[in-house]
């Protein structure tokens, strides 16, 4: 079983070294690159003012943090949440920077996971390409139109669809499709035909359950897929 989190971060500026502080975390889990639906979300107090120019950016306002926990209070959830799992950042030494100074302010053990950087992932996908999250969205087709502000718990729900998508996830399902077909209509793109048995196996459907299946099959549209295995079998 493989086990990432894709992490996202918002914070009062660009840089811990200047004072600055995470006001947001989110993460959401993957099981073998399966979103399961699980995830980690907290906003915290930063403990200082919001700066102008990042409220523009995700609209977290110093009345809005001033109640949330520090992050000393959530981190022993936070990394119980991450574990041993492999953390999906966009950008990731922005985030980890943070996170690695909140830790020391904590005066806990930073992070010593395997991170892979969608960033430079993209940039080997797509040379010469934009990657900003919202190029790689518009790339993809993937709708970010709730992207107003950026917000840590979406960025990292979008941010999953573009990682599925840089490690080829609709193209390993069209591929599978793909496979399918060449077994029952030879070969395709100049791939050869899967073999096919010399003797058919008997039957295994009654002729009600094959009607009761034609049937079905009409409802399913013009060409549906599964008209390919029906053909097959009527034709062995």
């Amino acid at each position: 079983m493989k086990r990432e989190i894709v992490l996202d971060t918002e914070t009062t500026g660009l840089s811990p070294a200047k004072g600055d502080r995470i006001v947001e975390i989110g993460c959401v889990e993957l099981i073998n690159h399966i979103p399961t639906g699980k995830h980690f979300h907290v906003y915290l107090n930063p403990q200082r003012d919001m700066p102008e120019d990042a409220f523009r950016v995700h609209g977290l306002s110093d009345e809005f943090l001033r109640d949330k926990p520090l992050f000393a209070a959530v981190a022993g959830d936070f990394l119980r949440f991450v574990g041993d799992a492999t953390l999906i950042i966009h950008n990731a030494p922005f985030d980890l920077g943070f996170l690695n100074a909140e830790f020391e302010t904590a005066k806990l053990p930073g992070l010593n996971n395997d991170v892979i950087d969608t960033v430079t992932l993209a940039r080997q996908v797509h040379p010469g390409a934009r990657v900003s999250l919202d190029a790689l969205c518009k790339h993809y087709g993937i709708d970010n139109a709730r992207r107003a502000l950026h917000g840590a718990l979406l960025d990292s729900e979008i941010l999953a669809e573009v990682y599925l998508e840089l490690i080829g996830g609709r193209q390993v399902a069209l591929s599978l499709v793909a496979e399918t077909r060449v077994s029952f209509t030879g070969s395709v793109g100049g791939m050869p035909a899967a073999p096919r048995r010399s003797t058919a196996l008997p039957p295994r459907l009654s002729e009600a359950e094959r009607q009761a299946h034609a049937l079905l099959l009409e409802t399913l549209g013009a060409e549906p897929l599964w008209a390919v295995y029906l053909e097959a079998g009527e034709a062995s």
